[in-house]
């Protein structure tokens, strides 16, 4: 007779069912993922480390290979920001692959094409913001300078300005109490418009010049040490992102407070998991996107080709007679992990959130059957089968994992790129971590749900 330990859903907690050895993996796995994130400030960066660690374990791009073979490790790169990883299985790609998508890009500040200005003897640069930011979080914060100018002649000059020892910061300046009284007064999304999230950058104007003396300056310097002019601007990359490192949140150092968590911890979790795998039995994919933040659009978003091209240069390696229609199979015999992060429950704000579906840190990782808004807008909604292989494989490796929603019905809501995998044909499921503060320039995590996040993506590459 079934017992009613069996007939309830329970929750785990991944730190109560640790041993001593795991809760020293967990820690352990975390340093080397602050590392990481600390330096992910751009998807270049990001994009960087990625490659840089592929190449050390083996991977070499595809371009090398004249054929492929099961156990061949394989990496292409798309204009820096998009990095396809593979691992060829026994079963070669005609019976499908495992892909897991992360994205690289995250909610930032972007130069505008002319930002440098000068007013009332300071010197500013005009942002135009990416992604979903509450703006006022910006504010009276120290921020660094990461990107690239391309010059005309063809050089690219990285900067990166604002998280070496000694580097200066920059802010932007918020209004003091005092004087606030009207703004205090407005809502929290009009408190602070996107015009004014200008970046303070200098204030000591040069000696000789008739106006605008203090813009003169900067540009002297940008110049000097970069050589880079003033119409540059215009052919740049330049992202203003929080200052600093990542840190341990918490007395007993449970957390990781860090920026770009959404979603650079999927990314990293997935990296770690593609590079540790044997040969599998079917070919692992490991896909870092960009352009999720803004819709997923562009060439190297996931609505974009990179995907499909670089799996049929994988076929025409593997198969004589490869063409189109054998890779329209291929994806409709995958399955895939859409990695992404999805909101943890904050008993600070717990009225936006339906406790029964909402997932909470410390919980393991999140496996999230829809997401979307309004009645399930532009989501993906896996379907039962798929949920319930995702029970069965982690079930069956002793992964700790939950469920969860982003959020109240009608409160608001999100999406991811699963409904964009699923349309080449994948079985999709969401599958990432919770975090509490996202999108803020400060994003809340918790270890050990990072490293039970890892180890389902691993057990997932393995099938």
């Amino acid at each position: 007779m079934i017992n009613q330990d069996q007939l309830r859903y329970r929750r785990k907690n991944v730190w109560e069912e640790a041993d001593t050895k795991k809760y020293q993996d967990i820690m352990n796995f975390a340093e080397e993922y602050k590392d990481f994130i600390s330096n992910s400030k751009s998807e270049r960066a990001c994009v960087r480390q990625i490659v840089a660690r592929a190449l050390s374990h083996g991977f070499k791009p595809l371009d090398q290979y004249q054929a492929l073979k099961p156990g061949d490790r394989v990496i292409q790169t798309y204009r820096e920001k998009a990095v396809l990883m593979s691992v060829v299985g026994h079963q070669g790609l005609d019976r499908g692959i495992t892909l897991v998508g992360s994205h690289t890009d995250v909610p930032r500040l972007d130069l505008k094409p002319q930002p440098l200005y000068e007013e009332e003897k300071l010197a500013f640069l005009k942002t135009h913001y990416y992604g979903g930011i509450k703006k006022y979080q910006w504010l009276a914060v120290p921020l660094a300078l990461h990107g690239v100018v391309c010059l005309i002649d063809g050089r690219v000059v990285e900067i990166n300005v604002g998280d070496m020892p000694g580097d200066p910061v920059f802010a932007i300046s918020d209004l003091l109490p005092h004087l606030a009284k009207e703004q205090m007064e407005k809502k929290l999304s009009e408190a602070v418009e996107g015009e004014q999230l200008n970046l303070l950058v200098g204030g000591i104007p040069i000696k000789q010049g008739e106006k605008e003396r203090v813009k003169l300056a900067i540009l002297e310097l940008l110049y000097n040490k970069y050589g880079v002019t003033e119409e540059d601007f215009i052919s740049a990359e330049l992202e203003v992102v929080p200052a600093g490192t990542a840190y341990d949140i918490g007395f007993d150092r449970s957390f990781v407070g860090a920026y770009g968590q959404d979603d650079r911890v999927c990314v990293y979790n997935s990296l770690r998991a593609i590079l540790e795998v044997g040969t599998p039995g079917r070919t692992a994919v490991a896909l870092f996107i960009d352009k999720e933040e803004t819709g997923s659009t562009g060439n190297t978003g996931m609505s974009g080709r990179f995907l499909q091209n670089t799996l049929a240069d994988m076929g025409m390696l593997l198969y004589p007679n490869f063409n189109e229609l054998s890779l329209r199979k291929i994806l409709a015999t995958s399955i895939a992990l859409s990695a992404d992060v999805t909101a943890g429950l904050d008993p600070n704000f717990e009225g936006v959130m339906e406790k029964n579906n909402a997932a909470r840190l410390g919980g393991g990782v999140v496996v999230t059957k829809y997401t979307g808004a309004r009645g399930k807008n532009n989501t993906n909604d896996a379907h039962a089968e798929t949920m319930a292989f995702m029970r069965g494989l982690l079930e069956q490796n002793q992964i700790i994992w939950q469920t969860g929603e982003l959020g109240k019905i009608d409160q608001g809501g999100g999406g991811t790129i699963a409904h964009i995998i699923a349309e080449q044909g994948f079985e999709v499921v969401d599958c990432g971590i919770a975090l509490l503060s996202m999108h803020a320039p400060l994003e809340i995590a918790s270890k050990a749900d990072i490293y039970e996040c890892y180890r389902a993506y691993k057990a997932f590459f393995a099938l």
